[in-house]
């Protein structure tokens, strides 16, 4: 294959407003996205510790603490936010304050994912903490709504890969798949821990018909992401960016010598992937934060989204942590623009990647796309 050539239309010839462009979220922690001004009314309240207590301050710490190179330091920034999501209401303000967020930064449709068996030091029981999320989530709905707006949001119920709870994980997703569970995942420490470990959970979820994504090919490599498909039977791969470890790239001049030109060779689990189409939850702010593109270099310019995306992965963008990273989507839309210089139909095409993959019905997705499709034309 042959590296396709490059947009024509440069960053500076981008007029569209970005922020309102409609999008997809499918990659976002709901313990990864509380409003600094939050978490300390709600330490507060229960007597936890903080940095700081100045809002623009704790967001700066967030963001230094996160920015480490290590998956491992980036992911102990939780014990903050996980401790003051305890209560009901803790969890409902959070969720609803995620979707006025998410709302605020043009989403129109946020798949939100959270590990329950975090919050229960305060005697919730699992159930009442997806209960309490779901609440939280109808009611920012309801708020974003009233403002004229629309959004659509379902749970990723998520199990820590680290501990032993896959299976009662599992079993609480599919109970609450009427009621805001939209699917499944597993995170935490990926490296060590592969998705094997929960095969029974994964065998359990695939005979009640419930979709999975797995977080793979972030801290670990194609083994990771080989287990996620395999032993997972996932659907999307949360980030996935390693799978980029099984394609070669050669270049050479061409028959003039006036440039060089890529040949792209794809190993046999990198064409899997792509050929059938399964989604990469690509986070890039996140993905240099945590050192998962370390192996390809130490900045955006390295992250090898653009050549899974020139090369017909099915790409989508996404924050990861708003927090820890500092960003919206609007941000990394606009990292796009300007780090690979993509327009407005390299968004749209992310965009629509997005919607496919979305654990929406047929119907709903095909609904959104069309939309996308309209309000991008729109846009121009």
């Amino acid at each position: 294959m042959t590296l396709p050539a490059k947009n024509d239309q440069t960053a500076t010839d981008a007029t569209f407003d970005l922020r309102n462009l409609p999008k997809v979220s499918l990659h976002d922690h709901l313990d990864g996205g509380l409003r600094p001004a939050t978490i300390i009314e709600l330490a507060a309240a229960i007597g936890h510790g903080l940095p700081s207590t100045d809002p623009v301050a704790l967001a700066q710490w967030f963001r230094e603490s996160a920015d480490s190179g290590s998956l491992v330091r980036y992911l102990e920034t939780f014990d903050h936010t996980i401790a003051v999501m305890q209560t009901r209401d803790g969890l409902t303000r959070v969720a609803r304050e995620f979707v006025e967020d998410l709302a605020d930064d043009g989403v129109v449709y946020g798949e939100v994912r959270w590990a329950p068996e975090q919050h229960l030091s305060q005697g919730l029981t699992l159930d009442e903490v997806v209960e309490a999320v779901q609440q939280g989530l109808e009611s920012g709905v309801k708020v974003v709504e009233e403002s004229g707006r629309h959004i659509g949001v379902g749970q990723l119920i998520t199990a820590m890969r680290h501990a032993d709870r896959g299976q009662e994980i599992a079993e609480l997703a599919v109970r609450h798949r009427d009621s805001g569970a939209v699917g499944f995942d597993i995170a935490g420490a990926e490296d060590g821990f592969l998705a094997s470990r929960f095969r029974d959970a994964f065998t359990y979820l695939a005979e009640n018909n419930f979709p999975v994504t797995v977080h793979a090919g972030e801290a670990a490599g194609l083994d990771s992401i080989q287990d996620a498909l395999v032993h997972g039977r996932a659907l999307r791969l949360g980030h996935g960016v390693r799978i980029a470890e099984d394609i070669e790239v050669e270049f050479a001049p061409d028959e003039d010598n006036s440039a060089d030109v890529g040949t792209v060779t794809l190993g046999r689990l990198a064409a899997w992937v792509r050929d059938r189409g399964i989604a990469l939850e690509i986070c890039p702010s996140s993905n240099l934060q945590t050192g998962a593109i370390s192996g390809f270099g130490d900045s955006i310019e390295d992250h090898p989204l653009d050549l899974l995306y020139q090369t017909g992965f099915r790409v989508t963008i996404n924050t990861d942590n708003r927090l820890m990273s500092g960003v919206t989507l609007t941000d990394e839309f606009d990292l796009l623009v300007e780090t690979f210089d993509y327009d407005l139909d390299d968004l749209l095409t992310l965009t629509l990647n997005a919607a496919e993959a979305a654990f929406l019905p047929l119907e709903e997705r095909d609904a959104l796309v069309d939309y996308f499709t309209e309000a991008y034309s729109n846009a121009r």
